[in-house]
């Protein structure tokens, strides 16, 4: 399930910013990340599952392993987890409404936060992702 009308999608800011700003709202980046993206999971371990909140973001300039990347956001994403296949994010997917409605909460958070950075969206037709092709 994606998330839609959070305002993060296409925010750009300094890698570090955005790894503290998600940090401290329990967003993290253990390992999920190669030199030109980065993704911030927050698990959920629930009655009904495993479930993991996630914002995608790449690099637009820099590199994400030198902690030098300026990053953009992506549409957050909720998937439910399967053990041994992993996230799925499909519409046949239930998410139960109470993690919905805390992932809301987290988002939203994150995006005030943001937002006191003065952090604009880019503009997709000036950039593109490090070695894109």
């Amino acid at each position: 399930m994606y998330f839609e009308n959070t305002n993060l999608e296409n925010l750009t800011a300094d890698q570090e910013l955005i790894v503290s700003i998600m940090k401290k709202h329990g967003l993290e980046c253990d390992g999920g990340w190669d030199y030109e993206r980065m993704t911030f999971d927050k698990r959920f371990d629930t009655r009904e599952g495993r479930y993991y909140l996630r914002v995608f973001a790449y690099a637009i300039s820099g590199d994400v392993g030198a902690h030098d990347a300026i990053l953009t956001l992506m549409k957050p994403a909720l998937g439910k987890y399967y053990y041994p296949h992993g996230v799925e994010y499909g519409e046949d997917e239930v998410f139960p409404a109470h993690i919905v409605k805390k992932c809301e909460e987290i988002l939203k958070k994150v995006k005030l936060e943001l937002d006191q950075f003065s952090i604009e969206p880019t503009n997709k037709n000036n950039f593109e992702p490090v070695n894109a092709r």
